[in-house]
């Protein structure tokens, strides 16, 4: 299905949190060339027919009394502009009401959804200036700089994660394997210890334990030998 795009902006009446954020910026970094600032909220929309998404323009995307709808990028003349959008994993409340509004209005399935801010700075100011703005505004924890572009589609395939390696053999091995193994992994275990790990994997699971496994219990053993230390 198509990717659409809508760009909501605030009319200069209503504008109240761009004006601030230029305040904030003039007084934060002292940069005092910043004449104005212009915020756009940008979706891109999947999942969706062109009918519904024309309804919800002016009913889920925007509040027409306050807001301007771009039905494309608006043009930002000499200003200086990126875009910022979350991180992969963070969640999205625009985003993610935007969707749950639409479901609930059509009856269908919730559309993929995805939603920047634009930052369009106007002023003379350096491109030294212009970085130290990015980085007071994209806050690394959890956003990242967007594209400026539409994507092709909006849903990702993630490789498969690679199998952890299993520890094979592990329950067959004597002790002189394992303590072999203790030697080589570096374990806090001694040899006891990985006799009981040796059996339980034999006897309960019948299988042989995964790397990880073994270094999770490790560790395990680590913490409650310091625990019992103190």
């Amino acid at each position: 299905m198509s990717v659409y795009e809508i760009y909501v902006e605030k009319k200069p009446d209503f504008a109240e949190e761009a004006a601030s954020t230029a305040a904030d910026l003039r007084l934060g970094l002292q940069i005092e060339n910043i004449t104005a600032i212009r915020i756009i909220n940008r979706y891109f929309v999947e999942g969706i027919t062109k009918e519904d998404f024309e309804a919800a323009k002016n009913t889920i995307f925007s509040e027409p009394p306050v807001d301007i709808i771009y039905n494309k990028m608006p043009s930002f003349e000499s200003a200086r502009v990126f875009a910022v959008e979350y991180l992969p994993g963070q969640f999205d409340q625009r985003a993610d009401s935007c969707a749950q509004c639409i479901s609930l209005a059509t009856g269908k399935e919730r559309p993929n959804i995805q939603s920047a801010r634009i930052y369009a700075v106007y002023g003379r100011f350096s491109d030294e200036d212009f970085r130290r703005i990015k980085s007071w505004l994209i806050n690394p924890v959890e956003s990242r700089q967007a594209s400026m572009e539409k994507p092709l589609t909006l849903y990702q395939k993630y490789p498969e994660p690679e199998k952890t390696a299993v520890e094979s053999g592990f329950t067959s091995l004597a002790d002189s394997g394992l303590e072999e193994l203790r030697v080589t992994m570096n374990l806090a275990m001694d040899l006891q210890d990985l006799q009981f790990c040796q059996a339980y994997f034999r006897d309960e699971e019948k299988r042989d334990p995964t790397i990880t496994e073994i270094r999770v219990l490790d560790t395990t053993g680590r913490i409650t030998a310091v625990t019992r230390h103190f």
